[in-house]
């Protein structure tokens, strides 16, 4: 046996691709969006979703809530909300005249916020301690989160009235940042024929998927082997960002300010989750050049001028993997 059946006949490999499967059928058309969903999972991370309405962005996190135990919990980001109506608070009972905590909805285990740029800083700042240090605090104390903990945020990219545009330390917590689009004619005919036959709610899974499921998914990921050529490879994409005039005269003209270490690792854990998820035991450069542009692209601050010219993240970070040879 090699090691590649040997990986494919795992139960946590075959517990994810069905429920893969389950999503796929769920959200048709948007298949990247599925594949990063699942890849944050099994990375520990979180992730950055942009697109315009309408693109079953939100109905992709509750068809995952679906497939797992746990909790599942949806935020809508106003301008007028307050850091306790994320974390909660504690609540002064007169009968024992003393405070109890009320957890709030960052206590779940699958947090949705969605249009998360409409709330304001302090908002902000909240959801960033617990995406970080996974945990919240309120007053003198502090609340760890569960184990089990993922944010996925949705931004709408075409309305940018009443928003705030997010900080770059939070930006920098998000392991992925994934844009969407529309589907095809031929998916859109596929939707409207499901949205005749079919209710809105979801269709419960053949079987949810347990938590434990999931963290030895994690662990099986974290064996995926990565060869020193491909970790060289990943370092130097992630340095090229930093000292851009050494691979493209226009890559040092665009680019003001480059990509963390963070980014690294989460080109690492990304890649390993493809390969993972794909069935192999072993990294190879093409995982790494199909995560690469979501773990960079928000990680990017270009120039003034290179913004004015209409240079977007995105070609950057084609021009990036098109300078930097791979192994």
């Amino acid at each position: 046996m090699d090691a590649e059946s040997a990986v494919a006949r795992t139960p946590a490999l075959a517990a994810l691709s069905g429920l893969r499967a389950y999503l796929n059928d769920q959200i048709l058309g948007q298949e990247g969006l599925v594949e990063r969903l699942l890849v944050a999972l099994l990375a520990d991370g979180h992730l950055l979703v942009e697109g315009p309405p309408g693109l079953a962005k939100t109905r992709a996190i509750k068809a995952l809530a679906h497939g797992l135990e746990g909790g599942f919990q949806r935020l809508q980001f106003t301008p007028d909300m307050l850091p306790a109506d994320l974390t909660g608070s504690d609540i002064y009972r007169p009968e024992e005249g003393s405070f109890q905590f009320q957890p709030g909805p960052l206590f779940h285990n699958l947090i949705l916020a969605d249009e998360v740029n409409r709330a304001p800083a302090k908002v902000q700042s909240a959801l960033l301690e617990a995406m970080a240090e996974r945990q919240i605090s309120v007053g003198a104390a502090t609340y760890p989160l569960p184990r089990l903990f993922l944010v996925m945020a949705t931004q709408n990219p075409i309305e940018h009235e009443g928003t705030y545009p997010l900080p770059e330390a939070q930006l920098d917590r998000f392991m992925l940042h994934t844009r969407v689009d529309y589907p095809d004619r031929a998916t859109t005919l596929r939707i409207m024929t499901l949205a005749r036959r079919e209710a809105r709610e979801l269709p419960p899974p053949a079987r949810r998927l347990a938590q434990e499921t999931i963290l030895d998914a994690r662990r099986e990921v974290l064996d995926v082997a990565l060869a020193d050529a491909v970790a060289e490879y990943i370092a130097a994409l992630v340095e090229a960002t930093r000292s851009p005039a050494k691979y493209s005269a226009s890559l040092a003209e665009w680019l003001r300010w480059g990509a963390s270490p963070r980014a690294a690792i989460a080109i690492e854990r990304g890649a390993r989750a493809l390969a993972w998820l794909d069935g192999r035991d072993y990294v190879s450069p093409d995982d790494v050049q199909a995560i690469a542009p979501d773990a960079l692209r928000h990680r990017l601050l270009l120039d003034y001028t290179a913004q004015a010219r209409g240079v977007t993240a995105q070609q950057c970070v084609t021009e990036l993997l098109r300078q930097v040879p791979a192994p």
